[in-house]
């Protein structure tokens, strides 16, 4: 069994029977108190963020979470069917595990999924920006540059996104799929 001392940014461990995934630790010594460990994590199966004060040396049980990366395939009812590049195995992936970036891939993509105990998928994540090509979005018009409105568009992958008005249909756009938000528009 692992100790506070063995902490780190990132690791996984078993916190009140749940999954969570380190975000911030700090180890603080008050004048006459004792020293303990603040930490900050994050729930792996519904994202919530947590906050305990854990004694110094106290024990924690570290959870080895194996990560590999996934091509995305097609989309199966609710699950995702992945297959890994090296041994072509295919897998079924729960589309929750995606959240909303799901909207935002394509047949293709590259992800990383990271496995409870080599087996169990538990996170999976999409790649940080897309290149999207815009499908439909009202025209724009000359001289439209000099302020920073924005306007719908809809993506090949039928997602609906916020664009400046210069992005014309048949334009391919950058997304960010943690936000959702338009980064630039790609030269071809």
């Amino acid at each position: 069994m692992a100790t506070t001392a063995d902490l780190s940014r990132g690791a996984f461990m078993r916190f009140n029977g749940e999954l969570v995934q380190v975000t911030e630790y700090e180890h603080r010594t008050p004048g006459n108190l004792r020293a303990f460990y603040q930490v900050k994590m994050r729930n792996v199966r519904n994202g919530k963020n947590l906050e305990h004060r854990f004694r110094s040396g106290e024990s924690i049980e570290f959870v080895r979470v194996e990560v590999r990366g996934y091509q995305y395939l097609y989309l199966d009812g609710e699950m995702l069917m992945c297959m890994d590049p090296e041994n072509y195995e295919q897998i079924p992936i729960d589309k929750a595990l995606v959240g909303d970036a799901f909207k935002f891939l394509k047949e293709g993509m590259n992800l990383i999924i990271s496995f409870e105990d080599g087996t169990q998928p538990i996170m999976v994540e999409p790649p940080q920006s897309v290149e999207l090509e815009v499908t439909y979005t009202e025209p724009g018009l000359k001289g439209d540059t000099a302020t920073n409105t924005l306007k719908p568009a809809t993506l090949e992958t039928g997602a609906e996104v916020r664009v400046p008005l210069f992005v014309n249909t048949g334009d391919k756009i950058k997304v960010d799929t943690r936000t959702g938000d338009y980064m630039e528009r790609v030269k071809s």
